[in-house]
């Protein structure tokens, strides 16, 4: 299978396939003419590990880390254990900040629809804000 056929089976791109076959991250990848890479169901294998361990925010060098360490065998069982469960630290932190983030947001929305509702309430626009003194002043 070549590139472009392999990016629209895995809908990535074909910079991103070439960016893992130069890092070492699909080590099955073979060679045709002109040196052209082709994918065979063990690359398409390896591509897809790799990208998904990057789309759990795995540092290049430690997706190279975990490829190579497969390819050692299952001795190395325990290492790659270890990598996985560092990462799976890391995604569970990423998505406890994601949910404070998308609380804060549904929070937000929530006081733009009471402002749609009552529109001259608008306490979010900083533009309308009184200072405490000029709000002493008026009252």
């Amino acid at each position: 299978m070549t590139i472009k056929e392999t990016a629209k089976k895995l809908n990535l791109t074909e910079y991103t396939i070439r960016f893992y076959t130069d890092k070492g991250l699909v080590p099955s990848v073979q060679r045709g003419a002109n040196n052209q890479r082709l994918f065979d169901q063990e690359s398409l294998n390896w591509l897809q590990g790799s990208h998904y361990l990057r789309q759990t925010g795995m540092s290049i060098a430690n997706v190279k880390n975990y490829v190579d360490l497969c390819l050692e065998g299952n001795q190395t069982v325990p290492e790659r254990y270890q990598l996985i469960q560092q990462q799976q630290i890391k995604a569970k932190q990423q998505l406890k900040e994601d949910q404070e983030k998308l609380a804060f947001l549904e929070g937000k929305a929530k006081s733009y629809e009471n402002i749609l509702n009552e529109p001259n309430k608008d306490i979010l626009n900083p533009g309308t804000w009184q200072s405490k003194k000029q709000a002493s002043k008026t009252s």
